[in-house]
């Protein structure tokens, strides 16, 4: 995995393409920010679920037809909205093929090594596999807590490798943007949940 690739200053080659992804992260935003804090009710639910559901399957044919939409294609935001789609589409197969399309991009200098080391470590996870780079984060009711690393120890080098923050630095910052802490969490409450973290890891 090669460090993270400068963003490019050119016009996107499809910036059709790029807006809609763009929409379609931004009109997401909202029901990601209420499910991670867990303030959703089953009826909510169902419509998320719904959306990311539409958005998976989006993705899955722009994967199909263009590869990873990466910079050249689609402009730095519109790579890293299909990087967020991804993310959150917590479907495996689509995942693990977005994960090797998008390792080519980074190879290629057309997007960035972080993106890859998040969507690998959902990847893991979901493959009930250690991650690599600790990127992802249970809530439950003892607080927040990341997922299983792979040799540990090792752990804050390989992120400094793809350019993300010391793991201590990035559970500080998701502490805060979260507001949520030991104390914070309702022990009695039965949160139990894989954080569809995009960003703060």
């Amino acid at each position: 995995m090669t460090s993270p690739a400068a963003p490019l200053r050119h016009q996107p080659q499809l910036p059709i393409l790029a807006e809609n992804l763009i929409t379609r992260v931004n009109e997401a935003a909202e029901h990601w920010s209420r499910s991670i804090r867990n303030s959703v009710d089953g009826v909510h639910i169902g419509q998320f679920r719904h959306v990311d559901h539409a958005n998976a399957s989006f993705l899955q044919l722009v994967l199909a037809e263009h590869g990873w939409p990466g910079h050249r294609l689609v402009g730095v935001d519109g790579c890293r909205a299909a990087w967020r789609i991804a993310l959150h589409a917590d479907q495996f197969d689509l995942q693990r093929a977005a994960v090797h399309l998008l390792h080519r991009a980074v190879a290629e200098d057309d997007a960035p090594a972080w993106q890859e080391a998040h969507l690998q470590d959902r990847t893991l996870i979901m493959g009930a596999q250690a991650q690599e780079w600790g990127t992802q984060y249970r809530i439950t009711p003892t607080g927040v807590h990341r997922c299983p690393v792979r040799e540990p120890a090792e752990l804050d080098t390989r992120r400094a490798s793809v350019g993300l923050p010391p793991a201590a630095t990035a559970m500080a910052a998701l502490l805060d943007r979260l507001a949520v802490s030991r104390q914070a969490v309702d022990p009695t409450d039965g949160i139990d949940a894989l954080l569809p973290l995009a960003g703060a890891a």
